[in-house]
């Protein structure tokens, strides 16, 4: 059953789904176009059992969505929207102290 998510929720799934540098690869890969998980193992350089994990992430984070094309499964974006945020977010500019990491870095893998 699908429901709409709060406004808090939609944040924190875009957060968590951001948290991650091969996650943050994926939707930006798949911004540009929709894809297959083998042709994005390739262009990202990560076996597909490892992107498999990752696009599992996104899809339950509701970011993105699978489209049947004969036996294969096609990856995109789930609202074309989100190429937009994430337009905006990589141009938004995040000054930070280089010698500072989030507080929740060490146990988040976050910044």
């Amino acid at each position: 059953m699908l429901t709409t998510a709060t406004d808090i929720d939609v944040l924190a799934r875009f957060g968590h789904a951001l948290a991650d540098p091969i996650r943050c690869r994926v939707l930006l890969a798949l911004r540009e176009a929709p894809a297959y998980p083998a042709e994005l193992a390739e262009t990202l350089g990560i076996s597909r059992t490892r992107l498999s994990n990752h696009l599992a992430c996104l899809r339950d984070c509701g970011l993105v969505v699978t489209s049947p094309d004969g036996r294969r499964m096609r990856y995109e974006l789930a609202d074309h929207r989100l190429a937009h945020a994430l337009d905006d977010l990589r141009a938004a500019v995040i000054a930070v102290a280089t010698d500072r990491t989030c507080p929740d870095a060490e146990a988040e893998g976050c910044c």
